[in-house]
C-alpha cells in the first residue's frame, strides 16, 4: 500500500486552484474512460485518475492528503505503510487516512468529522423495467413477482455489479398501456445517508386477437353476412368477460361503427367503450341457388349505383 502523488497523476502543480485540477481532470478522464479510450491500461489509468479527482476535488480532504504527503518520509509513516501492506489495494482509501491520523498523530483525523457532516446527501438513481400484462389481467387487481437486476456503484461511478432482486408487487385493476406505478425506495442504494431511488413499472398491454386498444376503449371487427347486414340481426360477440347480443341495424354498411357503452377498459376514474366495426363477409362459393337469388336483387335494382358520386370526378 502506498499513498500516491496524486498531483503528477493529475498533471498539476500542489500550488494550483481547484479550477486548474478540475480542468486536468475531465481532460484525462475522457482521454482514459474504458468505453471510449484506446490507451493501454485505460481502465487502471481511469481509476487512478478518479481517485485522484477524489482527493484533490475536495477542500478538506485535499488539506488533509497534503498534510499526510508532508509526513509520508518520517519513519513512522512508512512503518504504518509496511504493516498494511498485506491489503490488497495498492493505495490509501479514507478509512486508511483516519487511521493514519490516528496511529501518526495520536488524535482522529481533523477533518473526519466535517467530512461527514458537510458530505451532501446524494438520492440514488431511479430504475424503470416494463411489464408486460394481458387485456383481461388488467381489469383485476392481482399479484404478481419481478425479477431485476439492482446496479451497485463504487465511489468512482463505476459499476461494480448487479444484485438480483425479486419482488412481489400488486397491480391495480384497470391498467393501462404506458402506466408508469412508482414503487419508492426500490432503485439504487443513496449516499451519505440520501434516500433510495425509485423502481417504476412500465405497463405494456400484451396484444389481443381480437381487441384493439384506443385509450380505455377498445375496438372489435365483427364479420357480418350480407344479409345480415341488409335485413338486420342480433349476433353474439366478446367483451373482455362476457359474450353479449350486438343489434345489427337493417342496412348496415362496411366499416360502420356500432357502440356499445361501458364495455371498454373501466378504471377508478374512466369506463370506455367497446367499437364494433362491421365487415361484410360474402360466402365463399355461391351454388347455383344463390346466385339466382343475387340475380334477382341486380335485376330489382336497376336504379341504384353504389358508385354514383364517382360519375362528377
Amino acid at each position: 500500500m502506498e499513498l500516491k502523488d496524486y498531483y503528477a497523476i493529475m498533471g498539476v502543480k500542489p500550488t494550483d486552484d481547484t479550477k486548474t485540477i478540475k480542468t486536468a481532470y475531465r481532460r484525462l478522464a475522457k482521454k482514459y474512460h474504458p468505453d471510449v479510450s484506446k490507451e493501454p491500461n485505460a481502465e487502471e489509468r481511469f481509476k487512478e485518475i478518479a481517485q485522484a479527482w477524489e482527493i484533490l476535488g475536495d477542500e478538506q480532504r485535499r488539506a488533509e492528503y497534503d498534510e499526510l504527503w508532508a509526513h509520508r518520509n518520517d519513519p513512522k509513516f512508512r512503518q504504518f505503510t509496511q504493516q498494511h501492506s498485506n491489503k490488497d489495494q495498492e493505495s490509501f482509501s479514507q478509512e486508511d487516512f483516519d487511521n493514519f491520523y490516528t496511529s501518526f498523530f495520536g488524535q482522529h483525523s481533523p477533518f473526519e468529522g466535517r467530512r461527514a457532516q458537510h458530505a451532501p446527501k446524494q438520492r440514488g438513481h431511479d430504475l424503470e423495467i416494463e411489464l408486460a400484462v394481458f387485456l383481461e389481467e388488467s381489469q383485476e387487481e392481482h399479484k404478481r413477482t419481478i425479477s431485476y437486476h439492482l446496479p451497485v456503484y463504487n465511489v468512482f461511478g463505476i459499476l461494480e455489479e448487479e444484485i438480483p432482486k425479486t419482488l412481489n408487487v400488486k397491480i391495480p385493476a384497470g391498467v393501462i398501456d404506458g402506466q408508469r406505478i412508482r414503487l419508492k425506495g426500490q432503485g439504487t442504494i443513496g449516499e451519505n445517508g440520501g434516500e433510495n431511488g425509485d423502481l417504476w413499472l412500465t405497463i405494456r398491454i400484451a396484444p389481443h386477437p381480437l381487441f384493439d386498444i384506443k385509450g380505455h376503449d377498445l375496438e372489435i371487427v365483427v364479420p357480418v353476412a350480407p344479409w345480415e347486414a341488409a335485413l338486420g340481426a342480433k349476433i353474439p360477440i366478446p367483451t373482455i368477460k362476457e359474450k353479449i347480443l350486438l343489434t345489427i341495424p337493417a342496412g348496415s354498411q362496411a366499416g360502420q361503427k356500432l357502440r356499445i357503452k361501458g364495455k371498454g377498459l373501466v378504471s377508478k376514474k374512466v369506463s370506455g367503450d367497446l367499437y364494433a366495426i362491421l365487415k361484410i363477409v360474402m360466402p365463399p362459393k355461391p351454388d347455383e341457388k344463390m346466385r339466382e337469388l343475387w340475380q334477382q336483387i341486380a335485376d330489382s335494382q336497376t336504379d341504384y349505383n353504389p358508385r354514383k358520386d364517382w360519375e362528377n370526378k
